[in-house]
């Protein structure tokens, strides 16, 4: 069974548009790094806090939550006839 919206044979890295996107992505980022330093630097003390932050955020938007309900059917016969029916 094979996920939408993923690459096929290899994913992401396959692509040389990728490869590109990569490298322009880090060479911009140093560059606007490097340029505003002077405009990061009283911020970077909030960084570790940020961080912190970032762990349940991740946890709640990409998890999309843990044992929730599965409305799609394609559980097994038998999870499906222990489940109450609502009428």
């Amino acid at each position: 069974m094979e996920h939408g919206g993923h690459g096929g044979e290899g994913g992401f890295f396959r692509s040389r548009a990728n490869w590109v996107l990569i490298g322009f992505l880090a060479i911009s980022g140093f560059y606007l790094l490097t340029e505003h330093r002077a405009h990061l630097i009283p911020y970077l003390g909030y960084l570790p806090f940020l961080l912190i932050l970032a762990c349940p955020l991740m946890h709640v938007f990409m998890h999309g939550g843990h044992g929730g309900r599965d409305d799609s059917g394609s559980g097994s016969a038998d999870a499906r006839k222990n489940q109450p029916h609502n009428h």
